[in-house]
C-alpha cells in the first residue's frame, strides 16, 4: 500500500496551479483535500501513477462555484 504522501505527490507545475487555486478560487484546506482525493481518482482511472496538472484541472473543474452579485 502507498503512503498518502507517495499517493497525493505534486510535482512544481501542479503545485502552482494548486497555489492558483487556492487563492483566486479561495478554496478552503477542506476543498483543497477534496480535489487532490478527486485528482487521485480521475489519475487512477487514467491509468496514471502521478497526479498530473491536467488531473487537478480536472478536478477543479467539479467545485461548484459561488455566484457573484
Amino acid at each position: 500500500m502507498r503512503r498518502s504522501a507517495q499517493v497525493f505527490a505534486l510535482d512544481d507545475t501542479g503545485r502552482a496551479l494548486m497555489q492558483t487555486a487556492m487563492n483566486q478560487l479561495q478554496l478552503s484546506a477542506r476543498v483543497y483535500h477534496r480535489v487532490l482525493k478527486l485528482a487521485r481518482t480521475i489519475a487512477d482511472l487514467a491509468g496514471s501513477e502521478a497526479i498530473q496538472p491536467t488531473h487537478l484541472a480536472e478536478a477543479l473543474q467539479y467545485q461548484p462555484r459561488m455566484m457573484v452579485g
